[in-house]
């Protein structure tokens, strides 16, 4: 079967998007408004970028019905600071709730039960309950579409201050299964990083 992005709506752009980009890690992103007010938000269209500055992006969309613009990207628009948290399975439910496009005076951490923990470079809370949190400084926005529902914004950050917990670090290396990292599939779908296997890279190919 062949789709024609041109010939289909971007919903069904969209399904075959998140059907198919599998699993997508989950920047569970804390920010703060311009007077102070907390936001926390998933989001599954995440990844690095580089490692030197350490620099991470994640996809902000516009809201897929009235095409407008969600409040983690403007807060970040107007403070240029942000918290990458990652997700894992013992808080999952906690984070789905923060998923709803509340109005912009809702705290998702109150309203969540979540715990706002002071970050020490940026001015966004960090998620309590998580294991590994980025304290990022925005690098760049930027717009992709025309600004209509279905288009959105690629935010990139430069980590400056890593939160690693004791307990998921061993050897210089995080321990997956203790991280319990969640990733996002379609739908209601969420996978589960411990399931894994091990292929060997050949630094150079035989002659």
């Amino acid at each position: 079967m062949i789709f024609d992005p041109n010939e289909i709506s971007f919903q069904e752009t969209h399904k075959l998007m998140i059907g198919s980009i599998v699993p997508r890690p989950i920047a569970f992103v804390s920010t703060q408004s311009k007077d102070g007010k907390n936001n926390v938000a998933p989001f599954s269209y995440f990844n690095g970028v580089c490692s030197k500055p350490p620099t991470i992006m994640f996809a902000p969309a516009r809201r897929g019905w009235d095409g407008q613009e969600k409040d983690t990207l403007i807060n970040i628009r107007n403070t240029k600071e942000f918290v990458v948290n990652i997700v894992s399975e013992p808080f999952a439910e906690k984070m789905v709730l923060c998923s709803t496009d509340f109005d912009s005076d809702v705290d998702e951490f109150e309203m969540s039960g979540l715990t706002p923990i002071a970050s020490q470079k940026v001015a966004p809370p960090r998620v309590g309950e998580s294991k590994v949190s980025f304290e990022c400084k925005l690098n760049q926005i930027v717009e992709i579409g025309d600004g209509t529902a279905g288009s959105g914004f690629v935010v990139i950050g430069t980590i400056v201050l890593f939160h690693i917990d004791e307990e998921v670090y061993e050897d210089g290396r995080i321990n997956l299964e203790k991280l319990q990292a969640l990733g996002r599939i379609a739908g209601n779908g969420y996978a589960r990083t411990t399931d894994t296997f091990d292929i060997i890279r050949k630094i150079k190919p035989d002659k």
